[in-house]
């Protein structure tokens, strides 16, 4: 599934001083730890691709904390590829603390100053700081209406990470400083929506936090000297950590080190755990535990959940085919209970940069992107899984492609999700309702096979079919009421994501066919809609 994106992942390390050796942080020398860096933020790739960066600390340079970031993959930014330009940079940034980011932007220009983490300097060394984040707030332009009704205040970016930057800035500026855990707890007070933070500051201190409600997985670990976090728990495994080493951050808690100490304390009691099910699904990789609920397992019981509701009749020139690559353990999982082979009836090509394919048209671009292979689909009837579907563009190139290129004889489309029906207002690319491919069939109503039909016929399909919504908690292995699913019921767990989505069925109704601006561009506070 191409159409869709997460907004960013985040990553810290920190040498404990007084702690055991770890046998995983780099041998005898705590001033290397920031290079373990770029080692998280390649195993978070996927949760952005736009923009990579890190910040780190050392008490023995002029720059006590420096920032080094830029527009491009990790491998890119951090010179991967080019191992004596990537030790020099390893020793420029050397120190005992780092934190970083990779980006995909849902708001927000693509360009270098939007990259993360986000530095502001001061003299005075505990209000000069770097933090990254992942997340979105809901209440972005209620905020941004706030700080500026101050005449000299200034917003240089159109996006919430220099807002959040402002706000901690403020609570750093006062008189009376508060400390970081209760800063964070004034903070929590004027923040809806979802915002995890990696925070680093002249002194070297750090904290890691999670929002109250939970939205974004974040996980870390230790092992004697050495402290981790990352978005999601694949990282922590592959830097060595063992299974139970590693753990996810209880929502609306941090973890501050501070001195040296580390602590982990809850700053805001949550009201409500919302965790969003499409990490499970789609966004996190499938080696990753979130929240002690497997990402592999939830998508082979999307996968089962698929099987026991299926209809065609199966014979010998029936397959599953899954489009690469998150959907291929559901598809996995759906063969084996149906007895069927799963073959890579599709190959995606790996190679094919964002900027490559982005003046082309929808059907170049999956030209660009995968190859269907007759060998395989030729006569077949393909049962054809995919993740989601979300404005179906792809979809309907996708099928086009199987059936002429392929020569599939008939392709079913397996969905192993409910069909989306608002949009995300926490950090994932879709905004508006009529950019949505289910509610202009649904209107407002339930799924029946008359809708499902009328589906299938708009991208191609022979048939079309969706995951109830009681699939998703099954799957999961959590209950209904502890996932956000506003994307597939419109219930959302924050005050602003519910203004957000009654301004966004307005202007849904108001559409003159003109480019839709975005939801949260839109001013809460001058909405009609605000009580």
């Amino acid at each position: 599934m191409s159409e869709l994106y997460h907004e960013c992942g985040i990553a810290a390390v920190y040498h404990l001083p007084n702690r055991d050796p770890s046998p995983l942080a780099p041998m005898g020398d705590p001033e290397k730890t920031s290079q373990l860096i770029s080692r998280l933020l390649l195993d978070i790739q996927n949760r952005g691709q736009l923009a990579a960066g890190m910040t780190t600390f050392n008490p023995g340079r002029n720059q006590l904390i420096d920032t080094h970031k830029d527009v491009g993959t990790v491998t890119e930014v951090f010179q991967l590829n080019h191992q004596q330009t990537f030790n020099s940079l390893m020793k420029k940034y050397e120190g005992p603390a780092a934190i970083g980011h990779v980006r995909y932007a849902t708001c927000g220009k693509d360009d270098r100053s939007y990259a993360q983490p986000f530095e502001r300097h001061h003299i005075q060394k505990s209000k000069w700081f770097a933090f990254g984040f992942n997340g979105q707030l809901a209440n972005y332009q209620e905020l941004c209406k706030e700080i500026l009704t101050e005449s000299d205040f200034h917003l240089a970016r159109e996006t919430d990470t220099e807002i959040l930057m402002h706000l901690i800035s403020q609570e750093l500026s006062k008189e009376n400083p508060a400390e970081l855990f209760d800063m964070l707890t004034t903070l929590s007070k004027r923040l809806d929506g979802a915002y995890n933070i990696v925070f680093l500051d002249a002194l070297g201190n750090m904290f890691v936090s999670r929002d109250p409600v939970g939205l974004r997985p974040l996980c870390y670990a230790f092992d004697g000297s050495l402290f981790a976090a990352a978005s999601e728990s694949v990282a922590l495994a592959n830097m060595g950590f063992e299974a139970e080493q590693i753990k996810s951050l209880a929502p609306g808690c941090a973890i501050v080190i501070q001195d040296g100490e580390l602590k982990i304390r809850e700053y805001a009691k949550p009201t409500q755990k919302a965790h969003c099910f499409f990490e499970w699904i789609y966004f996190a990789n499938v080696c990753s535990t979130l929240d002690d609920q497997s990402v592999y397992i939830t998508r082979k019981r999307l996968g089962e959940e698929l099987a026991e509701q299926e209809t065609v009749p199966i014979d010998e020139d029936t397959i599953v085919v899954p489009v690469p690559d998150t959907a291929k353990a559901a598809a996995d999982s759906m063969a084996y209970t149906l007895r069927v082979p799963c073959l890579e009836g599709l190959i995606r090509n790996r190679y094919i940069g964002r900027t490559f394919i982005e003046g082309a048209n929808r059907k170049d671009k999956v030209r660009a992107k995968y190859t269907p292979l007759p060998e395989v689909l030729e006569g077949k009837r393909v049962l054809l899984v995919e993740d989601t579907i979300v404005r179906s563009t792809t979809m309907k190139a996708l099928i086009s492609q199987l059936k002429e290129r392929g020569r599939a004889k008939e392709v079913h489309v397996r969905v192993a999700c409910p069909p989306i029906i608002a949009p995300c207002f926490y950090g994932i690319d879709m905004s508006t309702i009529n950019e949505l491919f289910a509610p202009k069939f649904l209107n407002g109503g339930e799924m029946s096979p008359e809708v499902e039909e009328a589906m299938a016929e708009a991208i191609g399909a022979d048939t079309l079919k969706y995951l109830p919504k009681a699939s998703i908690a099954r799957a999961v292995g959590l209950p209904g009421s502890s996932l956000c699913q506003a994307c597939i019921d419109t219930t959302y767990p924050t005050e602003s994501g519910r203004q957000l989505y009654q301004i966004a069925v307005e202007n849904s109704l108001n559409d003159n066919g003109e480019e839709a601006h975005r939801t949260y561009d839109v001013t809460l506070s001058s909405s009609p809609v605000r009580s």
